[in-house]
C-alpha cells in the first residue's frame, strides 16, 4: 500500500510533464519539417527528415536576429534597473527605519500593485510622448523599470527583514556607512532574491507585447513578440519558420532555469525559512 501511495502521485505528475511538454515538443518538431504541408499532413508526428534551413532562414531573413538581441538586451537592461532601484528602496524601508514614514511608504507601493497595466496604457503613452522617447527603446524601459518596482520591492524587503541585524552593527562598527552597508554588505546577501527577482521581471520583459507593439513602429526596434507577428500575412503563415523563431524565444528561458533553478528556489523560500 505504502508503494502504491507513493507510485499514484509520481504518475499524476508524469502526466502532467506530458501535458505541459507536448506543446514544445510539437513546435520543435515542427521547426524541423520541410514546409507547411508536411506539417498539415502529420502535425503531430515525428520529422521524416530533420533540416535545420528554417533556423538560418528565420534568424537571419525574417530577421529574428534583430528582433532577439533588442529584446535580450531591453530585458535585461530593465530588469537589471528595477533591481537596483527597488534593492535600495527596499533597503530604505526595512533596514533604515523611518517608523511611520517607512510604513506609509511600503504601503504606497503595495498599493501599486493593485492597479491593472492594461488600464494605464493611455497614461504611459501620454508620459512617453511628452518625454519624446517613443519609437526609441527607452519607451519601453522606463514603464517597465517602473512597473517591476513594487513586487521586486516586496520580494527584497521580505528577504532582507530577514537578515539579523547584528551584521549591521557590525558593519557599523567598521566604520560603513548606509550607502557602504547597501552596496557592500545587503546587496551581496540578498543575491539569492535578486536572482529570483531578476528572472521574474527579464520574464516578464521579454514576453511583453502590449506595450512594445504601440510604442514601437521601426521594425529595426521592435522585440521578439511582436517580430514574431511578421511571420503572418493576409496570405500566407509559414509555420516551419514560425516554430524555428519561437525556439529561439524560448531558449534563454529554459537556459536561465536550467543554470539558476537552485537559486531561483533558495531566493523563494529563504524570507519564509529565515526569521
Amino acid at each position: 500500500m505504502r508503494v502504491l501511495k507513493k507510485t499514484i502521485p509520481h504518475l499524476f505528475l508524469m502526466a502532467y510533464l506530458l501535458i505541459i511538454l507536448y506543446p514544445f515538443l510539437f513546435v520543435l518538431f515542427s521547426s524541423v519539417k520541410t514546409d507547411n504541408q508536411a506539417i498539415a499532413s502529420n502535425p503531430f508526428g515525428l520529422p521524416s527528415s530533420i533540416i535545420f534551413d528554417n533556423y538560418m532562414n528565420a534568424w537571419v531573413n525574417a530577421k529574428i536576429s534583430t528582433f532577439f538581441f533588442n529584446s535580450l538586451y531591453i530585458g535585461v537592461l530593465s530588469a537589471c534597473l528595477s533591481i537596483l532601484f527597488a534593492a535600495m528602496l527596499a533597503f530604505a524601508v526595512t533596514r533604515m527605519r523611518y517608523n511611520r514614514i517607512s510604513a506609509v511608504v511600503f504601503q504606497l507601493i503595495l498599493l501599486g500593485m493593485l492597479i491593472p497595466n492594461n488600464s494605464l496604457l493611455l497614461p504611459i503613452y501620454g508620459m512617453m510622448r511628452n518625454l519624446n522617447v517613443l519609437d526609441t527603446h527607452m519607451a519601453l524601459i522606463l514603464p517597465y523599470v517602473a512597473n517591476a518596482i513594487p513586487f521586486s520591492v516586496i520580494i527584497l524587503a521580505a528577504f532582507m527583514r530577514s537578515i539579523p541585524g547584528e551584521i549591521e552593527e557590525a558593519a557599523v562598527m567598521d566604520g560603513l556607512g548606509s550607502a557602504g552597508m547597501f552596496f557592500r554588505v545587503m546587496l551581496p546577501l540578498t543575491v539569492p532574491a535578486i536572482v529570483t527577482v531578476f528572472i521574474i521581471n527579464f520574464l516578464g520583459n521579454w514576453n511583453e507585447f502590449l506595450l512594445a507593439n504601440y510604442f514601437l513602429s521601426k521594425e529595426e526596434l521592435r522585440t521578439l513578440p511582436v517580430g514574431m507577428v511578421g511571420f503572418r500575412d493576409a496570405y500566407n503563415t509559414n509555420y516551419a519558420q514560425m516554430s524555428a523563431g519561437i525556439v529561439f524565444s524560448v531558449l534563454p528561458v529554459m537556459i536561465i532555469y536550467a543554470v539558476l533553478q537552485e537559486k531561483i528556489i533558495e531566493g523563494v523560500t529563504a524570507g519564509s525559512v529565515k526569521g
